[in-house]
Order: C-alpha cells, then sequence, then structure tokens
C-alpha cells in the first residue's frame, strides 16, 4: 500500500498568503484564476474587498491576509475560487492569494478546542507546520439579495 492510499490521506490544496502557507481541503477549490478587475462599493465590509465577475456570476473578495497575517497583500498573483457552505446553499468565494499554489496529499490533525475558529485541522508538509481553513469561520455571511422581480404581498395590519 502507497501513502496515497492512505485512509486517512486527505487532498489539500496550499495557497501562500503573504509570507505564510495555508491549505484548503480539495473539494472546497473549484478553480484558481488569475486577478481580473474587482469592483468595489463605497458601503462594504472589512471583510469583503469587492467582487469580481466570473463566469457570468457575482463572486465576493474576502482577503483573508489581515486575519491571517496581521498585513493587507500587496501583490495578489491569483484568486483562489473555493466553495463554502452557508445555511442549504453552497456558493463561491475568491481568495486572493500572493504565491502558487500546490495539490498535495496529507495526514491531518483534526483541529483542537485551544484552535482558533478558522482553523479545521492542521497538517506536516516538507517539515512545516500548516493550518487548514475553515472558510465559514473567515468569510462573511451572504445575505442573499431578494429577487426584485417577485412580488412580496403587504402584511396586514390588525389594532
Amino acid at each position: 500500500m502507497t501513502w496515497t492510499d492512505q485512509a486517512d490521506t486527505h487532498a489539500c490544496v496550499l495557497l501562500r498568503i503573504g509570507e505564510r502557507t495555508f491549505a484548503l481541503a480539495a473539494d472546497q477549490v473549484a478553480e484558481l484564476v488569475a486577478p481580473s478587475r474587482i469592483f468595489r462599493f463605497p458601503h462594504h465590509t472589512q471583510a469583503l474587498d469587492g467582487v469580481i465577475l466570473r463566469r457570468g456570476r457575482v463572486v465576493p473578495v474576502c482577503d483573508l491576509a489581515v486575519k491571517l497575517t496581521g498585513k493587507r497583500l500587496i501583490s495578489r498573483r491569483f484568486y483562489l475560487i473555493a466553495w463554502r457552505q452557508q445555511a442549504s446553499s453552497k456558493e463561491t468565494v475568491a481568495l486572493p492569494v500572493s504565491g502558487e499554489c500546490e495539490l498535495i496529499k496529507a495526514d491531518l490533525t483534526p483541529a483542537g478546542p485551544s484552535d482558533s475558529p478558522h482553523v479545521s485541522a492542521w497538517l506536516s508538509y516538507n517539515g512545516e507546520v500548516i493550518e487548514v481553513l475553515n472558510l465559514n469561520a473567515l468569510t462573511p455571511e451572504i445575505i442573499p439579495v431578494a429577487d426584485p422581480t417577485e412580488v412580496v404581498p403587504p402584511t396586514e395590519v390588525h389594532a
């Protein structure tokens, strides 16, 4: 049996954010794309940098660098488009990364009760201990906008 056949081995994508390396479960990664035009809005949260258009969809851009490293990213090499589960729906979010991404297989150690909520597990790769990220803890909840063509009946008020 090879190490890739082991049951406790998981596929992960390594990503560089600033000077640090983090990981995401490979099944959360949709694609890796070149930086494109980001649309910023005057009224937004600090967690939401703006949006990009990808495959006809609006994808929120969440710069995790400040939360994870304490510094904003100076250069963006790629956007890692990742899936995240929110309530009963699955949605994409774009994460700016500053370096190459790599698909690996590694044994994961579950996060402990004393670990930060953004850590879902730990892995060891090339002598480095790497945090596997929990996107739900790091990215803001995106509240879906109601369809403007949908007619909402008025509510009755009784005295």
